[in-house]
């Protein structure tokens, strides 16, 4: 299994181009006019929306990465239900799905089963069609996913929907880069792993059914950016937050991780991205790394009416990942105060 000993090389959203760089180019595109086009890159969205009818529209996206993970299996799963994501993000259904892929030509085919294979069965669980896919012969493994799903124009989650005095829940924990670092260097303890992937494999397919009971105004998913980076684009320099960093879910050995400085490049871009937004108030420099962590089939990161989020929390608690009920949307200071 020598092949499998060289497949993680470091790979999940850290190998996201930094924020800073997408954002340079993403401002030069041309936009087009198109009003049924509700959602688009414009906006730093999750995915796109297109209306096709009064009460039907479809949401598009797609992810991919090299593996973060050896086994190839557990990969396709990570990299399946990160890319399903953001269709949950949005608020929508996951309908078919295509599967992306890049990989060696000399290497074992039996690798590239497994890796189809749980991300097959990840695509399966959320209810949707498998539908084909594209692959190229590349030096690296590379595996994901576009995702079509559907929506009720009315019913769309944007990630920049936030109103004053909002709650901001956060369904999954962070740490998950800094756990997957160690891990690389053979410094993480199988518990820690054990989270990481656990949280990586989990659907938000579930926290989302949940919070759809709920007066949501705001919604994403946290992923290569980081906490502090996706809570930013929700804010869109319109809000700002009062983040309680005791509350904030995260793996727990990852406060130790962090203190040993198995960090991440992709966590250095994040902090030098909207570092300049965020105030830490007698934060330890751990909890710092956390929030700056780029995560991997992260957690959703809800924008509820205050007066629903106690109620959804305890319906989250129940799905059995950390999660918690993390900050308050403001409006008059629009930095984010984390304390």
């Amino acid at each position: 299994m020598n092949e499998e000993n060289m497949f993680c090389k470091g790979g999940g959203c850290t190998a996201k181009l930094g924020p800073g760089i997408l954002a340079a180019v993403l401002e030069k595109l041309p936009k087009y006019a198109d009003s049924n086009l509700l959602v688009g890159f414009d906006s730093s969205d999750d995915a796109a929306v297109y209306q096709l009818t009064e009460d039907l529209a479809v949401v598009q996206t797609l992810d991919f990465f090299p593996p973060m993970v050896e086994d190839p299996y557990i990969f396709g799963q990570i990299a399946a239900t990160n890319a399903l994501s953001d269709i949950y993000a949005m608020g929508g259904e996951v309908k078919t799905a295509l599967n992306i892929v890049c990989f060696p030509e000399k290497m074992d085919l039996n690798i590239l089963g497994k890796i189809m294979q749980g991300g097959s069965e990840k695509v399966k669980e959320a209810g949707g069609v498998l539908a084909g896919g594209h692959s190229i012969a590349d030096s690296d493994v590379k595996y994901g996913l576009s995702v079509m799903g559907t929506i009720h124009p009315d019913k769309i989650y944007k990630n920049n929907g936030c109103q004053e005095g909002d709650k901001l829940i956060l369904t999954k924990p962070l740490g998950v880069g800094i756990v997957c670092t160690a891990q690389r260097v053979g410094e993480s303890s199988k518990e820690a792993m054990g989270s990481a992937i656990k949280s990586m494999t989990t659907l938000n397919k579930y926290a989302a059914q949940i919070i759809k009971k709920y007066r949501v105004h705001g919604c994403t998913d946290v992923t290569g950016f980081s906490f502090l980076g996706h809570l930013t684009e929700m804010l869109e320099g319109d809000f700002g937050a009062e983040i309680d960093s005791l509350q904030v879910p995260y793996i727990k050995e990852a406060v130790h991780y962090a203190n040993e400085f198995f960090i991440t490049a992709a966590g250095q871009r994040n902090r030098n991205h909207v570092g300049d937004r965020v105030a830490f108030i007698n934060v330890p420099y751990a909890m710092e790394e956390i929030l700056f962590d780029p995560q991997t089939s992260g957690g959703l990161l809800v924008s509820m009416h205050p007066d629903d989020a106690a109620c959804a929390l305890k319906e989250i608690e129940a799905l059995g990942l950390p999660c918690g009920i993390v900050g308050t949307v403001t409006k008059t200071n629009k930095k984010i105060i984390v304390r």
